[in-house]
């Protein structure tokens, strides 16, 4: 008599990108992925008028509708799971993971303020997306305090906190409408926001507290701190932040009654603690011994690797304990454009004959600049590029900063702009390679996921640049398997992610391998790069702060003339 075969088990992962949620059904066992779905959000990015309204943003602003998110739940699941072909009563699990930092303020049961009438025209109450930017002061005054007072947490975040994360975007709230202040409860992290509608309980996670909200060692950053930044922010902690923590890949709660209803899901069962959509990729990839570096590589960059010591690492986004996996030291950097740069260049910069002659091939502009600049030799198109289109995230911190060409004459072409722009990408995530080796954090392996994998030419590019062989994950949504991964460990599958990264990971090694000529070639350009890097973005020429705050003069010249226009008439 043959042995019976195992019931098979399912798990679900939810990816919340800038854009869109996508939902991912695995196989426990083996991590094979049997069903998909994507559910764009309606709103995408909100820059430039609040949704319903006449209201208009200004410059370096980033909103979202927390409604959108909860849109995926009851549209990307169940399509995941009716192309899975499985048994809904046989998933255990479901985890989701979100770009961060993204900040929902609400009230104390959850209601996002921006629902509620009153604050519905009011842009503070709405989602503030990781690529929010407009509280740069802010985050400068957090920083220049922290580095006078001698704060010890400023060491674990390379020494400057960004403008993206939760202090800074908390206190443009209180400085810019304390009315939206005082009426929040809760500043939280979506990645937590969407767990609470999942569960009806609210966790914060580890990932984010770390990373995205100073938490280290067991604390924030301390009251008498927060006066001296702003006198009304001393109990933004207490207040506004402060709540239970939970670690990643345990169970925040069970799945709601309203939740199931929304994804087809079976009541009761685990829901993992959040986790932002990097770092839940480096157990997709099976990348998380020491040394090995996940580069996220979409319309951002976000770069995670496992360490067995501490150090500090100049222009880093945080070093945490456990904060990718238990037991080895979490460290993050990142590139605020990559993807979002080579998209800004295809919608704005690209002749019509070139969309023309794309359309011609059956291909898209994208490939068809690609195609043109894989046949240049490195450096003939005589131009070199700084990739801070939308700031620059690692090592500056500083998204005042601003996009670079070099070296254009009349015979610049378009393939020659986008692939200095492929370029400057790759010199970026050399910057922070060699920030972690020279600090003693050695970068051993570079480990690719994310959309921009499948372009081969800039792929080439990115191991010719740093000298090093690139991985690649083997799954087209690295994120979402990440957090698959997540949710068996949450259902008690596996005992903790490592196990779990091992048996349900997916991985392609050394797929791109340095070429020497080309290193020797790109060493000459990434010292060019490195001269104008440190140019503008260390103080020897501030012409980029200066032209922001041109801008915002200008925009809030324009902003108060069109207010008056609008007056009626006595």
């Amino acid at each position: 008599m043959s042995n019976p075969q195992p019931h098979e088990q399912y798990v679900m992962g939810v990816d919340y990108g800038t854009l869109s949620g996508r939902a991912v059904v695995v196989r426990v066992s083996d991590g094979t992925e049997l069903g998909s779905a994507v559910h764009e959000y309606p709103h995408a990015v909100v820059t430039e008028t609040l949704p319903g309204s006449d209201v208009r943003l200004p410059p370096d602003w980033a909103l979202q509708v927390p409604q959108d998110y909860v849109e995926v739940l009851q549209n990307a699941v169940p399509a995941a799971l009716r192309s899975a072909g499985v048994d809904a009563a046989d998933v255990i699990g479901i985890a989701t993971d979100f770009t961060a930092c993204t900040m929902v303020p609400v009230i104390e049961d959850g209601t996002p303020l921006n629902e509620l009438p009153e604050f519905a025209s009011r842009p503070h109450a709405f989602v503030k997306l990781w690529r929010h930017h407009a509280a740069q002061g802010q985050a400068v005054r957090i920083s220049t305090l922290a580095a006078e007072r001698g704060e010890s947490w400023l060491g674990r975040y390379g020494g400057l906190i960004s403008s993206e994360w939760e202090f800074a975007k908390g206190l443009q709230i209180l400085e810019e409408d304390p009315e939206v202040y005082a009426a929040m409860d809760h500043w939280v992290e979506a990645a937590d926001w969407i767990v609470w509608q999942l569960t009806d309980t609210y966790v914060r996670n580890a990932c984010t507290a770390g990373y995205k909200g100073i938490y280290q060692d067991g604390r924030y950053p301390s009251e008498d701190y927060l006066a001296a930044l702003n006198p009304g922010f001393a109990g933004f902690v207490r207040d506004k932040l402060d709540h239970a923590i939970g670690q990643l890949g345990s169970a925040a709660g069970t799945l709601s009654a309203r939740a199931a209803a929304w994804t087809g899901l079976p009541e009761g069962i685990a829901v993992a603690v959040g986790n932002v959509d990097a770092h839940v990729t480096a157990p997709a990839a099976n990348a998380v011994q020491p040394g090995q570096m996940v580069a996220i590589m979409g319309t951002s960059t976000c770069h995670v690797m496992n360490a067995e010591e501490l150090a500090e690492v100049p222009g880093m986004c945080g070093a945490v304990e456990g904060g990718i996996v238990e037991g080895l030291w979490g460290y993050e950097a990142g590139q605020s454009g990559v993807g979002d740069i080579f998209g800004w260049f295809v919608n704005n910069c690209v002749p019509p004959r070139y969309v023309s002659a794309a359309a011609a091939k059956g291909i898209g502009v994208h490939e068809y600049l690609t195609e043109l600049a894989s046949g240049q030799a490195i450096g003939q198109h005589g131009l070199v590029a700084l990739d801070w289109h939308s700031g620059n995230r690692s090592v500056l911190v500083d998204h005042e900063l601003s996009g670079v060409f070099v070296g254009q004459t009349l015979a610049t072409r378009p393939e020659d702009m986008y692939r200095a722009l492929l370029e400057a990408t790759a010199f970026g995530t050399r910057t922070i390679i060699d920030a972690f080796n020279a600090s003693g954090v050695p970068v051993t392996e570079f480990v690719v996921a994310g959309g921009l994998l499948k372009n081969p030419l800039l792929m080439q590019i990115y191991a010719d640049v740093i000298n090093l062989p690139l991985s690649v994950i083997d799954s087209e949504q690295g994120p979402a398997l990440g957090s698959a991964i997540h949710a068996a460990v949450a259902a008690g599958a596996y005992p903790d992610v490592r196990t779990a990264a091992a048996a349900m990971g997916r991985v392609k090694r050394g797929v791109y391998r340095p070429i020497p000529e080309n290193v020797r070639a790109y060493d000459e350009l990434f010292a060019e790069y490195t001269t104008l890097h440190d140019y503008f973005g260390r103080g020897a020429n501030e012409v980029m702060h200066r032209l922001k705050a041109i801008q915002r003069t200008a925009s809030a010249h324009r902003a108060g003339m069109a207010a008056q226009d609008l007056e009626p008439a006595l």
